[in-house]
């Protein structure tokens, strides 16, 4: 279908402010960019809190957030979008607030270690750590610990999607849903999204070998299941995933084929395409109504995989 009407909306605002294209800049810059582009709000939620909490290297500083109800709350951690380059608690604000409205649940973002200072796997160890502290920290944020799920959107999708797969390989915390949107799971170029959408709809097809470039030590690291997780030989015992893509987006495939590849292993997943959106929508709640649909749906999907009902 088209471009959704709000969606161009959208772009023409992000046009209108003249950032030069991501792979066109230092990551330094885009970093300065991306906090500099105007960031919509979310919901009041009861209770923000900043902290830090111990990673593999250094402290790994995280935003709480707590829901209106009674808890112990259902967990989230949440792992922002940025090519593993750009991305803060600030610009997953939003995001977080939705969620911790629409599921009822602690959410819990993660400010990990960016690329290119920290390459792979530096960012999925630190997520994976952030992971495990949730787990065996979640009474101290209300939480309960055997209802646990990852999520995160576009580079933290894949950092969920490797979260699951270390903590399933390394007997690690048991993470009962992973959340994953538009999720990179694969360091390919030459799909079929790819090349439909290569320009035009935000997120590039270069701006997308500058991430990976960034993000790698080596080429030998794009076969690594912990950094495409398309690549993994198993995907049997991994938690229930719900997989949301964009049509407009040159990640659709890999989101899609990696959703197709879970259920095949006998994992119960949930694809959802959504069509006139492109990359980011997820993030646009507030002036988007299918990314308010889409929050909508993943925070629905975990209530049920946590039989929470929203009191």
């Amino acid at each position: 279908m088209p471009l959704d009407p709000q969606i161009q909306e959208v772009m023409a605002l992000v046009a209108a402010q003249g950032f030069p294209p991501t792979h066109t800049v230092s990551p330094e810059q885009a970093r300065a960019n991306g906090q500099a582009r105007p960031r919509a709000k979310g919901p009041e939620v009861s209770g923000v809190v900043d902290r830090t909490i111990p990673g593999p290297d250094s402290e790994l500083p995280v935003r709480i957030y707590t829901p209106v109800s009674t808890g112990p709350f259902p967990a989230l951690v949440w792992f922002h979008g940025g090519g593993w380059v750009v991305g803060d608690l600030d610009s997953a604000d939003a995001t977080a607030r939705f969620l911790t409205v629409a599921s009822n649940c602690v959410v819990v973002s993660v400010d990990y270690r960016l690329a290119p200072e920290a390459k792979f796997p530096g960012p999925a160890e630190d997520c994976y750590a952030a992971t495990e502290w949730v787990a065996h920290n979640a009474a101290s944020i209300n939480a309960d610990p055997d209802k646990l799920a990852v999520g995160g959107d576009s580079a933290g999708g894949n950092l969920a999607a490797a979260v699951c797969l270390m903590s399933r390989d390394r007997s690690g915390p048991t993470v009962g849903f992973q959340l994953l949107v538009y999720p990179v799971t694969d360091r390919n170029f030459v799909n079929e999204s790819y090349t439909s959408n290569a320009e035009g709809y935000q997120l590039t097809r270069d701006g997308m070998v500058w991430y990976w470039d960034h993000y790698l030590q080596s080429d030998a690291d794009g076969a690594n299941p912990y950094a495409a997780p398309l690549q993994a030989e198993d995907l049997s015992g991994l938690p229930p995933a719900i997989v949301i893509t964009a049509e407009y987006d040159p990640l659709r495939d890999e989101g899609e084929a990696y959703a197709h590849r879970l259920e095949a292993a006998g994992v119960s997943t949930t694809c959802t395409r959504y069509d006139g959106m492109i990359h980011g929508f997820f993030g646009m709640a507030a002036a988007v109504d299918k990314g308010k649909q889409a929050v909508e749906q993943a925070a629905s999907m975990m209530q049920a995989a946590f039989s929470t009902p929203v009191r």
